[in-house]
């Protein structure tokens, strides 16, 4: 079996992560410790764009929020740049990346020829900038394509035969809508339109200077991949738009190459001319990788833009809520995940509201405040919810009756506010029970054996204590909370790995019996609490967590947008 020595001395391992925000760098060296790391924000460093958040949201189309794709083009030329001084791009043996899930890129007619043939006298933006039928990308935050979701759920006989097919029932944000949203509104783009990427797939097809394969794991995130057989599904694509699988192109697993740099890069930035680009795969998957997530009973949340809730396992068992993805690095086995919309903006505009902008005041409200909250539950959504679909509101109740023995005993009255250190504590324990909830109902692990957190929240230890007290297990953290840009430089050593191999290998080979030495372990931030009142503590969070449930059920059926 192959070793970590097996990765050449002396060589670098380049992840990117195109997420929604910004492009992130991280570079391992063969050992995998991390030896440099950089990042270009959209908003403040390509301010032309006039871009909030790294999108755009469209004032007469409530739900429609895209991003100019070329913005991207022009970030990785930045990036570069700014790497330049820090590494020797000629080591660099394997590059992989990771995309924001579910943004999708219009290729015109004739963009082949110009990616194949670009000028490395002249910048990425320069040659791309006509490249496109579409010249705005739709992305994860849009909601929009309600009507297109029902269509396309219906041609096959419904969401749960969608869901055993694709591995998840039609989501707006999935780029089969998305895509059929653009047939039927911008009929003369989707005819002019050579090529459909993901952000993931478009990445990389800029680094070979060809059009790149989708992967499999990511190409499971746009309602169109059949996820037994991990091939377009012939009739959602029929349910789709015409003549679409000649636009996808072929998928391919995650670890296989996706071509070699383009001699571009080559001449622009001194990248050796045999350097692997290893396919791109979505943020989620990728950030799976980082974790190092591979016990089943092992939870992982990100803390994100979006808050995602991920575990792995060995058989799809595809349900009405949630996601069923191939594991980007098992080829037997797949990734289960939930996804939140309403995560870190949603956070920061309490704290903006009620606790002066201030992620300091904001925790000291959070301590001041205890468990449970008295009573006070909250739901909040800034944005348009995916789990569950619920459109821009705020809903609070006081929970009367919490030492009762069962959750049909629990009275809740709705009320107007809450005072601002309840707000504070309403919108993390509803986020947070909002996920057990869902975990528990999708058949992920419950108790969790621990939980692995990453993204900008999980260096907040306020937030992981009431974690770990709803969940009743102990939270892990990594070293870095970017887990996609490092899961993404991984992928690249565990690609570089197969390719050398001529087959795939299991990528814990990489760091089998070195992962402390290497920058991918996790250390334990919060124990699960042992003595008998966290226990007690624990069984009127799952009272708590049912009852919102309950409510959160009938707020559906009244104002629902499923």
């Amino acid at each position: 079996m192959a070793g970590r020595g097996s990765l050449p001395e002396g060589s670098l391992f380049l992840g990117f992560d195109s997420s929604t925000q910004s492009l992130k760098a991280t570079v391992l060296n063969n050992e995998l410790a991390i030896v440099a790391s950089e990042i270009v924000n959209f908003d403040s460093e390509l301010p032309h764009y006039k871009t909030e958040g790294g999108v755009y949201r469209d004032s007469a189309d409530d739900g429609h929020i895209f991003s100019p794709t070329i913005m991207w083009a022009e970030a990785l030329e930045l990036l570069l740049e700014k790497l330049k001084p820090k590494i020797n791009f000629s080591k660099v043996v394997a590059i992989s990346g990771s995309g924001q899930q579910h943004g999708s890129v219009y290729w015109k007619k004739g963009s082949q020829a110009v990616l194949s043939s670009l000028d490395p006298s002249k910048s990425l933006l320069l040659q791309l900038k006509h490249a496109f039928s579409t010249m705005n990308s739709p992305i994860w935050m849009d909601s929009s394509t309600t009507k297109q979701c029902r269509e396309i759920e219906n041609a096959v006989g419904g969401a749960l035969e969608l869901a055993k097919l694709t591995g998840s029932r039609a989501y707006e944000r999935f780029t089969g809508p998305q895509i059929r949203k653009i047939y039927q509104t911008e009929p003369n783009g989707y005819e002019d339109t050579e090529r459909i990427s993901l952000v993931s797939s478009f990445m990389a097809s800029i680094l070979v200077g060809s059009y790149a394969s989708i992967d499999e794991t990511d190409g499971a995130g746009m309602n169109l991949m059949d996820i037994n057989q991990r091939t377009w599904s012939k009739a959602v694509l029929e349910a789709t738009a015409p003549e679409l699988e000649g636009r996808l192109g072929n998928l391919a697993p995650a670890y296989s190459v996706a071509g070699r740099i383009a001699p571009y890069f080559v001449e622009r930035f001194q990248f050796d001319k045999n350097c692997l680009v290893i396919q791109w795969s979505g943020d989620n998957p990728n950030s799976l990788a980082g974790l190092t997530l591979n016990t089943p009973g092992d939870l992982a949340i990100s803390l994100g833009t979006s808050d995602t809730v991920f575990g792995i396992t060995a058989e799809a068992k595809p349900s009405l809520e949630g996601h069923v993805f191939p594991n980007p690095v098992e080829p037997d086995g797949y990734m289960v995940m939930l996804c939140y919309k309403n995560g870190s903006l949603t956070r920061e505009d309490v704290r903006n509201r009620c606790a002066e902008k201030s992620w300091d005041v904001f925790n000291s409200y959070l301590e001041k405040t205890p468990p449970l909250n008295g009573g006070k539950l909250g739901f909040y959504y800034k944005d348009h919810e995916i789990l569950p679909p619920l459109p821009v509101g705020f809903h609070r109740y006081m929970i009367e009756n919490l030492d009762a023995a069962s959750s049909d005993n629990l009275i809740e009255r709705e009320v107007a506010e809450f005072d601002p250190l309840s707000e504070v504590r309403a919108i993390i324990e509803g986020q947070m029970l909002s996920m057990r909830g869902h975990a528990e109902r999708f058949g992920m692990p419950n108790p969790p054996k621990r939980i692995i957190a990453t993204g900008g929240a999980s260096s907040n230890e306020s937030i992981l204590r009431a974690l770990a007290q709803i969940f009743g297990c102990p939270i892990f953290t990594v070293q870095r909370p970017d887990s996609a840009s490092l899961g993404a430089a991984l992928r690249a050593a565990h690609g570089w790995l197969c390719n050398a191999a001529g087959s795939f290998v299991p990528i814990s080979c990489l760091y089998e019996g070195n992962l402390e030495k290497t920058s991918l372990g996790s250390k334990l931030a919060v124990p699960a609490g042992d003595k008998e009142e966290d226990r007690e503590l624990l069984k009127k969070y799952t009272l708590l967590m049912r009852k919102r449930l309950e409510i959160e059920k009938r707020l559906v059926e009244k104002i629902g947008r499923a």
